[in-house]
């Protein structure tokens, strides 16, 4: 063990080893917490592609700065601004992340207590997450919201609205659609902060869980609901009969998030996962948008499938 007088070891230095080799450097390393490395500039290597040689003599093998994010996600940690070391390096710290978010299943102690209509409540650890500052979310809900065609006054249901904050983002589409917004939730927290974000009258927010919907809803020209399908406890595959059959137009539409990802420290890593399993396991997700998918389509929808973090199916029928 160096001496306190002695300076910290500078962090290894990579010029044109395999990646795997790095991969398995930072993992012994890690075993502190926290591992740093210099590796070739990603400005070195503009427009070429992962491996290609670049730097004086080529002796550099390019990654572009997307990768050792990937990398650090994959080895679950953050990866810390690099730092410029000289013409051709750059020093790259990772970060172990911490738990779990505790509304997760299998996440925080804290959570246990927590009754389970405020776990996603004003003053919850979920109420701190603002997706919509978030591009990897932003940028495909915008684009989700986008195939949607909306006539004029067109109402428009989210179910798990909580605070609204999705909803926001009608404000921000191309021609502003004029819409009134009903959103159901069964916090009373929640939807207190969404009443206050949206005080305009002709909208509605009404306490009610998923599985019984209240009387009198009506009818919509779209049902948005992101993170709250495969929510413990809900019968998804009967609330999505029930709204197709009651609570949509005969040109409507849907916009329908399932979660890809799980939060840890605060950073969002990719990949649903289940309970009892540490790696991410896509193969419930897949099933469970085959089934949407196949009824929509029997139900006359069309359907088209993006996003990331989330993964947000949209389903339009008829025409504008």
């Amino acid at each position: 063990m160096p001496s306190p007088t002695e300076p910290p070891a500078r962090p290894r230095r990579f010029h044109d080893e395999p990646l795997v080799l790095i991969h398995r450097h930072l993992r012994e390393a890690l075993g502190a917490g926290r591992a740093c490395i210099e590796v070739p500039d990603p400005d070195l290597g503009r427009g070429c592609y992962p491996g290609e040689r670049v730097g004086p003599g080529g002796g550099l093998v390019h990654r572009p700065l997307r990768s050792w994010c990937d990398l650090a996600e994959g080895l679950s940690c953050r990866l810390l601004t690099p730092r410029g070391v000289d013409e051709t390096h750059v020093a790259l710290t990772f970060e172990r992340l911490g738990p779990e978010a505790p509304w997760h299943a299998g996440g925080e102690d804290a959570a246990e207590a927590t009754p389970q209509h405020e776990r996603y409540g004003a003053g919850s650890a979920f109420s701190r997450l603002r997706k919509l500052e978030d591009a990897g979310f932003l940028l495909p809900w915008l684009e989700a919201l986008g195939r949607v065609p909306l006539p004029a006054g067109a109402r428009v249901l989210d179910l798990g609205v909580n605070r609204g904050d999705e909803l926001a983002a009608f404000a921000w589409l191309e021609g502003s659609p004029d819409v009134t917004f009903v959103g159901v939730d069964h916090s009373a927290s929640a939807l207190a902060e969404a009443r206050s974000c949206f005080p305009d009258a002709h909208h509605d927010f009404v306490l009610a869980d998923l599985n019984s919907l209240p009387p009198g809803l009506g009818r919509f020209s779209l049902v948005v609901s992101v993170g709250t399908l495969q929510s413990p406890g809900v019968d998804d595959h009967a609330l999505l009969r029930r709204l197709v059959q009651e609570h949509l137009e005969p040109r409507a539409a849907l916009v329908l998030g399932f979660p890809n990802s799980r939060f840890r420290d605060g950073e969002v890593i990719y990949g649903a996962r289940v309970r009892n399993l540490r790696e991410p396991d896509l193969s419930l997700l897949v099933k469970d948008l085959s089934f949407y998918r196949r009824y929509l389509h029997q139900h006359g929808f069309r359907t088209f499938l993006g996003g990331k973090y989330d993964l947000l199916l949209t389903a339009v029928r008829g025409e504008p």
